[in-house]
């Protein structure tokens, strides 16, 4: 979840591309009326596996849908823009860059619900109890990091600023929080069940984002245009299976255990099941939870951000009518 000038520089090149690209065959049209197109996720996670089986509901109905997996979404974004891969999903912030650089693209549906939130030490409960204290994050770009800066802003008083330190992923940070290396930082869902279960951190919730920042939506699905246009019965059927597989994971949490096993089978941790039941119990598993008005959220909070510049509506980077129309 990570943006930089880099990728804007890509995004730029992307859109040039994708003028030439348009028609170019995002997905064929097979004999036996079914369509072939290839599908990027980028590192794969608890939250890409009913991305994945998604796919496979669509495998079973006859289409052929190649996957590849990329480490960056700067290669989604270019790719998705030339036309090379009709579906990706992952951070929205990159997706945004994009339309704002006219690369065909819309967001079609939700990954995962806000799940970041920042965990503190014994003594930090507020903003104001970080000033000058140690604050973990992974990357001035990352979206995490915007989220935490953003709330800095609002909340703490003038001279009570953390001093934010650059260490790694959620994971490297909740240990360095566990071990006392930093006072305070932004946590996902897997990591902060890993904390509790360890049985030696006596740490506390200072801020929950997805409760704070309620319209941020940071993990979104995306698509090239031509395909929705083009092939938009397909692309129904994707968001449509997509929307039924977390409907699935809601109804029981063991069925998101048993999707982790059969995607990511190198994935174990002995936790999963907890992990599992906190995403439900949160209910961050909602295909279907984008409205025009929360894309408009988080469209204002990454122009907030800096990352892209105001004046974006949530109809220039959304095609809703997809996952109202999912059954």
């Amino acid at each position: 979840m990570h943006v930089g000038t880099h990728l804007k520089r890509l995004i730029a090149v992307a859109a040039l591309t994708a003028v030439t690209a348009c028609g170019g065959g995002v997905a064929t049209t097979n004999p036996d009326g079914t369509r072939s197109f290839t599908v990027a996720v980028i590192e794969p996670d608890i939250t890409t596996v009913p991305i994945l089986a998604a796919v496979d509901d669509l495998r079973r109905a006859g289409h052929k849908v190649e996957i590849v997996e990329l480490a960056e979404p700067e290669l989604a974004m270019e790719g998705l823009a030339r036309g090379d891969y009709a579906i990706s999903a992952e951070a929205t912030s990159p997706a945004l860059i994009a339309i704002e650089q006219d690369a065909p693209i819309k967001i079609i549906a939700d990954v995962i619900g806000n799940q970041w939130a920042v965990y503190g030490k014994p003594g930090i409960s507020s903003c104001d109890d970080l000033g000058g204290r140690p604050f973990g994050i992974f990357s001035e770009g990352a979206v995490a990091t915007a989220m935490a800066k953003d709330w800095v802003r609002a909340q703490c008083k003038a001279g009570r600023q953390p001093e934010y330190l650059t260490i790694g992923g959620s994971d490297v940070r909740a240990q360095a929080l566990l071990a006392g290396e930093i006072d305070a930082t932004p946590l996902e869902v897997s990591d902060v069940v890993a904390l509790e279960s360890s049985g030696k951190s006596t740490f506390s919730q200072v801020v929950d984002f997805g409760k704070s920042l309620p319209d941020l939506h940071p993990q979104t699905v995306y698509a090239n245009t031509e395909f929705l246009t083009e092939h938009r019965a397909v692309a129904q059927e994707f968001v449509t299976a997509l929307v039924r597989r977390h409907a699935s994971i809601n109804s029981d949490a063991k069925y998101l255990v048993d999707l982790v096993t059969k995607y990511l089978p190198e994935e174990k941790p002995a936790d999963m099941a907890k992990i599992a039941e906190r995403y439900v119990s949160s209910g961050l598993f909602n295909a279907s939870a984008l409205t025009e008005a929360n894309v408009q959220g988080t469209i204002d909070f990454f122009a907030r951000a800096g990352v892209i510049k105001p004046g974006m509506k949530a109809e220039d980077a959304a095609d809703l009518s997809f996952i109202q129309a999912a059954k």
